[in-house]
């Protein structure tokens, strides 16, 4: 388990992170997300020790990364892939981490076997593409044999084989009961992969849901009506309140009014209904609506005030 609580980073004036609070806990692929500048990185590296927070903790299973005796078979983290001697060979650059830890050769082979780097092992990490530099930067994380997982942007590089090879990895080890903890700024990945998000602005919690609420807060509350007697459903459905537009003659697009009751008017008439769809935003749409008002001219509180409304908390 992750924990962070009153997290926050000053650099000189400026402010990366402010005051975060959230818990990211095991079994669950948790995403991290925000735009450029929220203070992703800022907070990924405090949460192992990299950075000292200015005030708050960041605890993972229930003590500071430092203070693990092992931290590497604790915590594995990927926050720069290509912070690694060019002139090592990938197995050399594996074996010198677990001389380090005490972990046992064969687990070397293990994790290059794992991340598909076997028929490049012996070659220098120099003349590795962006990809495979990722690849070796996740056998980094997994050495240690961690039941926790940090990992910032890991699908950065990756061909469409890699994304998806690196989307079952984390839910298969999330499903073995382990914290995961990825941040990525590719939101279709992401709704595939995470079943709960954290997202920041500005270095502030803007929201602490999982999926399918971000998504259902950003929704239009909207059906999609098909149908060859559309004319005639549209004087039935008619309504206060109730807002019906088309742009075909068999098109309706329904507010005010869910799916359910529309099917059930639709069927008492002997309607036949050809497509009745809820409109549901993406997780595109969704963020951009959560972060719109993070990413320029936003006063500290307005930001206090969404944030209450996307997490529920009221401290007062």
């Amino acid at each position: 388990m992750i924990e962070a609580r009153g997290l926050t980073k000053r650099y000189g004036d400026k402010l990366a992170v402010d005051d975060l609070t959230f818990t990211i806990r095991p079994g669950v692929v948790t995403g991290f997300l925000g735009p450029n500048g929220a203070g992703k990185s800022t907070t990924m590296r405090m949460l192992i020790g990299l950075d000292a927070p200015t005030e708050g903790t960041a605890t993972i299973n229930g003590r500071p990364y430092i203070e693990h005796p092992a931290p590497l078979r604790e915590v594995g983290a990927l926050l720069e892939a290509r912070a690694i001697h060019t002139g090592r060979s990938a197995r050399n650059h594996l074996l010198a981490l677990a001389a380090t830890t005490g972990i046992p050769k064969r687990r070397v082979d293990e994790v290059i076997d794992l991340v598909g780097l076997s028929d490049v092992a012996g070659k220098r990490v120099g003349g590795f593409s962006l990809g495979m530099g990722q690849r070796l930067g996740i056998a980094s994380a997994l050495l240690g044999d961690p039941g926790t997982l940090i990992l910032d942007e890991p699908v950065n590089g990756l061909d469409p084989e890699g994304i998806l090879w690196i989307r079952n990895l984390l839910k298969n080890l999330a499903a073995d009961g382990r914290t995961i903890f990825v941040s990525s700024h590719l939101m279709s990945e992401m709704a595939l992969t995470a079943s709960h998000l954290i997202v920041v602005g500005r270095g502030r919690l803007l929201a602490d849901v999982t999926v399918q609420e971000l998504t259902k807060m950003a929704s239009r509350d909207q059906v999609k009506v098909r149908t060859p007697h559309a004319a005639r459903l549209r004087s039935l459905l008619a309504g206060e309140g109730v807002v019906i537009t088309g742009r075909d003659d068999d098109l309706l697009e329904v507010s005010g009014i869910d799916s359910t009751e529309i099917g059930l008017v639709a069927a008492g008439a002997g309607i036949p209904l050809v497509e009745l769809t809820p409109q549901h935003a993406s997780l595109e749409e969704a963020f951009m609506e959560v972060t719109r008002d993070a990413v320029e001219f936003i006063t500290p509180q307005e930001v206090d005030d969404f944030a209450v409304v996307m997490t529920g908390r009221n401290d007062a």
